[in-house]
Protein backbone atom coordinates (compact mmCIF):
# COMPACT_ATOMS: atom_id res chain seq x y z
CA UNK A 1 0.00 0.00 0.00
CA UNK A 2 0.89 3.60 -0.80
CA UNK A 3 2.27 5.10 2.18
CA UNK A 4 0.63 8.13 1.30
CA UNK A 5 -3.17 6.57 0.66
CA UNK A 6 -5.82 7.21 3.27
CA UNK A 7 -6.10 3.91 5.46
CA UNK A 8 -9.33 3.27 4.42
CA UNK A 9 -8.01 1.92 0.97
CA UNK A 10 -8.32 -1.42 0.25
CA UNK A 11 -5.13 -3.48 -0.87
CA UNK A 12 -3.53 -2.55 -3.92
CA UNK A 13 -3.78 -5.96 -5.83
CA UNK A 14 -4.94 -6.04 -9.23
CA UNK A 15 -7.00 -8.69 -10.57
CA UNK A 16 -4.35 -11.77 -10.88
CA UNK A 17 -3.44 -11.04 -7.23
CA UNK A 18 -0.22 -9.38 -7.96
CA UNK A 19 0.81 -5.73 -7.34
CA UNK A 20 -1.12 -3.28 -8.51
CA UNK A 21 0.41 -1.41 -11.57
CA UNK A 22 0.21 2.21 -12.48
CA UNK A 23 -2.86 2.76 -14.94
CA UNK A 24 -2.04 6.31 -16.57
CA UNK A 25 -0.70 9.52 -15.50
CA UNK A 26 -1.33 11.49 -18.92
CA UNK A 27 -3.88 12.54 -17.58
CA UNK A 28 -3.56 11.42 -13.76
CA UNK A 29 -6.22 8.51 -13.14
CA UNK A 30 -7.68 6.95 -10.49
CA UNK A 31 -10.04 7.64 -7.79
CA UNK A 32 -7.13 9.31 -5.38
CA UNK A 33 -5.34 10.80 -8.85
CA UNK A 34 -2.58 9.27 -7.96
CA UNK A 35 -2.02 7.25 -11.40
CA UNK A 36 -3.47 3.52 -9.95
CA UNK A 37 -6.89 2.50 -10.22
CA UNK A 38 -6.81 1.81 -6.06
CA UNK A 39 -10.12 2.06 -4.37
CA UNK A 40 -11.20 2.30 -0.92
CA UNK A 41 -14.75 2.82 0.83
CA UNK A 42 -15.31 6.53 -0.10
CA UNK A 43 -14.80 5.52 -3.75
CA UNK A 44 -18.38 4.52 -4.28
CA UNK A 45 -17.99 4.34 -8.36
CA UNK A 46 -15.42 1.53 -7.76
CA UNK A 47 -13.10 3.38 -10.54
CA UNK A 48 -11.08 -0.04 -10.73
CA UNK A 49 -10.88 -0.44 -14.70
CA UNK A 50 -8.10 0.62 -16.34
CA UNK A 51 -9.23 0.75 -19.65
CA UNK A 52 -7.20 2.14 -22.70
CA UNK A 53 -10.17 4.37 -24.09
CA UNK A 54 -11.69 4.49 -27.59
CA UNK A 55 -13.82 6.40 -29.43
CA UNK A 56 -16.62 4.47 -29.69
CA UNK A 57 -16.45 3.44 -25.63
CA UNK A 58 -16.71 7.33 -24.59
CA UNK A 59 -19.76 8.23 -27.24
CA UNK A 60 -21.38 5.01 -25.60
CA UNK A 61 -20.01 6.03 -22.16
CA UNK A 62 -21.97 9.67 -23.01
CA UNK A 63 -25.12 8.14 -24.29
CA UNK A 64 -25.26 6.20 -20.89
CA UNK A 65 -24.97 10.05 -19.76
CA UNK A 66 -21.33 9.39 -18.23
CA UNK A 67 -19.58 12.09 -20.08
CA UNK A 68 -15.72 11.44 -19.87
CA UNK A 69 -14.77 13.92 -22.63
CA UNK A 70 -15.78 17.21 -21.25
CA UNK A 71 -13.56 19.04 -18.94
CA UNK A 72 -14.79 18.87 -15.11
CA UNK A 73 -11.83 21.35 -13.37
CA UNK A 74 -13.68 21.26 -9.69
CA UNK A 75 -13.18 17.16 -9.91
CA UNK A 76 -9.32 17.50 -11.18
CA UNK A 77 -11.15 15.72 -14.24
CA UNK A 78 -9.44 16.76 -17.80
CA UNK A 79 -11.31 14.99 -20.00
CA UNK A 80 -10.40 11.96 -22.21
CA UNK A 81 -8.93 11.54 -25.54
CA UNK A 82 -9.06 8.00 -27.43
CA UNK A 83 -5.95 6.14 -26.41
CA UNK A 84 -6.21 8.18 -23.09
CA UNK A 85 -5.49 5.05 -19.87
CA UNK A 86 -8.35 6.22 -17.32
CA UNK A 87 -9.97 4.24 -14.24
CA UNK A 88 -13.31 3.93 -15.07
CA UNK A 89 -16.01 2.70 -12.95
CA UNK A 90 -16.47 -0.98 -12.92
CA UNK A 91 -20.07 -1.34 -13.61
CA UNK A 92 -20.04 1.69 -16.34
CA UNK A 93 -17.24 -0.31 -18.33
CA UNK A 94 -19.48 -3.79 -17.98
CA UNK A 95 -22.38 -1.86 -19.71
CA UNK A 96 -20.41 -1.01 -22.26
CA UNK A 97 -19.13 -4.79 -22.66
CA UNK A 98 -22.44 -5.81 -22.91
CA UNK A 99 -23.25 -3.50 -25.08
CA UNK A 100 -20.65 -4.83 -27.31
CA UNK A 101 -18.39 -1.67 -27.11
CA UNK A 102 -15.92 -2.19 -24.12
CA UNK A 103 -12.80 -0.55 -24.33
CA UNK A 104 -9.67 -2.58 -23.93
CA UNK A 105 -8.47 -3.22 -20.41
CA UNK A 106 -4.79 -3.29 -18.82
CA UNK A 107 -5.52 -6.36 -16.38
CA UNK A 108 -2.23 -5.73 -14.30
CA UNK A 109 -3.39 -2.08 -13.52
CA UNK A 110 -7.05 -3.39 -13.06
CA UNK A 111 -7.80 -3.37 -9.23
CA UNK A 112 -9.52 -7.07 -7.97
CA UNK A 113 -12.06 -4.88 -6.44
CA UNK A 114 -13.57 -5.15 -10.16
CA UNK A 115 -14.06 -8.36 -10.05
CA UNK A 116 -16.87 -8.13 -7.66
CA UNK A 117 -18.98 -6.53 -10.54
CA UNK A 118 -17.19 -8.02 -14.10
CA UNK A 119 -16.80 -11.69 -14.05
CA UNK A 120 -12.72 -12.02 -15.04
CA UNK A 121 -13.39 -13.88 -17.96
CA UNK A 122 -14.77 -10.48 -19.23
CA UNK A 123 -12.03 -8.51 -18.22
CA UNK A 124 -9.62 -11.45 -20.19
CA UNK A 125 -11.16 -11.22 -23.42
CA UNK A 126 -10.95 -7.32 -23.83
CA UNK A 127 -7.18 -7.47 -22.12
CA UNK A 128 -4.39 -5.33 -23.92
CA UNK A 129 -1.06 -4.58 -23.19
CA UNK A 130 -0.48 -1.09 -23.74
CA UNK A 131 1.46 0.14 -26.96
CA UNK A 132 4.19 2.74 -26.85
CA UNK A 133 1.70 4.52 -29.48
CA UNK A 134 -1.87 4.30 -27.38
CA UNK A 135 -3.16 6.53 -30.57
CA UNK A 136 -3.05 3.22 -32.15
CA UNK A 137 -6.08 2.48 -30.40
CA UNK A 138 -8.46 4.83 -31.70
CA UNK A 139 -9.82 3.10 -34.73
Amino acid sequence: MNASAPADRDPDRNVHGGALLPCGTDPVTGFYRDGCCATGPADRGSHTVCAVVTAEFLAHQRELGNDLVTPRPEYRFPGLRPGDRWCVCAARWWQSCQAGIAAPVVLAATHEAALRIIPLAALTEHAVDVPDDAGALTD
